[in-house]
């Protein structure tokens, strides 16, 4: 067992069990790894594994604050009784001088006064997703009978601002609002929240029909590229275009993830962001019976690090498995991105995006390669100037 250090969990305890169909979802698809799961409910016993299991390995760690990170699916489908009883137990194997954080990721549409109301009380982190104005959200995120869901998410919305709950707004970037990237800025920093997360959607079928697994390189990956996924230069005009009103009108005010990544990676800090991290391996995620993955990306059977009602969560964390998925993100960079002047600040990106072939053929080149190379092209002495004004 390699040597503790801390990790992070993407926790399912709905598996991906949710009450809107996004078209580009790729969760949905996990219910076949458990054909004969009826429920998707994480149960008191894994409940109570985990939450002991969690806290241990991090105070082992050398923290003193110890992240949960709730998500689906949809987590608000278990009910709040659910997560009075996650943070009872967390009360209950908190040591002292330890303090304890929760995120919850969710799709708003369950979210009333009540729910607002236990998220401030508990001091819940909420993410809420939000894809832009009203035509462009609905465009994919509908519910199952294939309504739109954009005014539930806006009544969710006013209920956390009711109940004083902090929340941020994670917007996923995809073919049908890449090309509004100054429109959707404003309209989302207008919501009244400071921070923002951008989350690119690039998925592949197989020839089943299904979605292809990460990564998966063949000759000409555009032609299995989904209707709906983002087109790299279209990723790339759309970080420049939010960049450049963030740099003209919010910097201070207004704090979004990937740029406060780089500001921080361009002053010679770690990665705050996994996807440009030299190596991965430290963001698990785990399903709703105890399962645990290398990556929220990789929830395929060939990364299964094991179950937690079997073997210790940190002797999972901290395996030679574990440490090899991560060290391979470094080691499998094309010869092309390591000769990048961008690749301190890159590291060749998100391994599942590495579906495209190099300039010289060589396969494992990142499909966001030609986005990030506009942005930091356009960007570049900003961020320099930014990265010496707070070093």
């Amino acid at each position: 067992m390699i040597p503790p250090h801390p990790f992070h969990v993407m926790t399912k305890p709905i598996g991906p069990r949710c009450n809107i169909d996004c078209s580009y979802c790729y969760y949905l698809e996990k219910e076949k790894l458990y054909p004969d799961e009826k429920k998707f409910q994480m149960s008191d016993e894994v409940l109570d594994a985990y939450v002991k299991g969690l806290i241990a390995a991090e105070v082992k760690a050398g923290q003193t604050i110890v992240p949960f990170a709730w998500q689906g699916g949809e987590p608000t489908l278990l009910g709040r009784d659910f997560f009075e009883r996650a943070v009872a137990l967390q009360k209950k194997y908190r040591p002292p001088g330890v303090r304890v954080e929760n995120s919850l990721q969710t799709n708003g549409i369950l979210v009333d006064d009540d729910w607002a109301g236990f998220f401030a009380r508990e001091n819940f982190l909420i993410g809420i997703s939000v894809d832009g104005p009203k035509p462009i959200h609905d465009r994919y995120r509908r519910d199952r009978a294939g309504r739109p869901t954009f005014d539930a998410v806006m009544k969710g919305l006013d209920a956390l601002k009711r109940a004083g709950a902090e929340f941020n707004i994670l917007t996923t970037v995809h073919r049908a609002n890449a090309s509004k990237g100054k429109e959707i800025y404003r309209f989302l920093r207008d919501l009244g929240t400071a921070h923002l997360q951008f989350i690119p959607i690039v998925e592949r079928r197989a020839p089943d029909g299904n979605l292809a697994k990460a990564p998966q390189v063949d000759d000409d990956p555009s032609n299995a590229v989904t209707e709906w996924s983002v087109a790299p230069k279209a990723y790339g005009k759309f970080l420049c275009d939010v960049f450049d009103q963030w740099h003209r009108h919010d910097i201070g005010q207004v704090f979004v993830q990937f740029f406060e990544n780089q500001v921080g990676m361009w002053m010679g800090r770690p990665a705050s962001l996994c996807i440009f991290s030299e190596t991965c391996g430290t963001g698990l995620a785990m399903e709703h019976n105890g399962d645990l993955y290398a990556c929220d990306h990789y929830v395929y059977p060939e990364y299964r690090l094991g179950n937690i009602m079997k073997t210790d969560i940190a002797e999972m964390a901290w395996s030679a498995e574990a440490e090899a998925f991560g060290q391979a993100k470094r080691d499998s960079l094309t010869a092309q991105c390591r000769g990048c002047e961008f690749r301190p600040v890159c590291n060749g990106g998100c391994p599942k995006h590495r579906i495209l072939r190099s300039r010289d053929g060589e396969p494992g080149q990142n499909y966001f390669c030609e986005s990030y190379t506009m942005f930091f092209r356009h960007v570049g002495p900003r961020l320099q100037d930014l990265a010496a004004r707070l070093a």
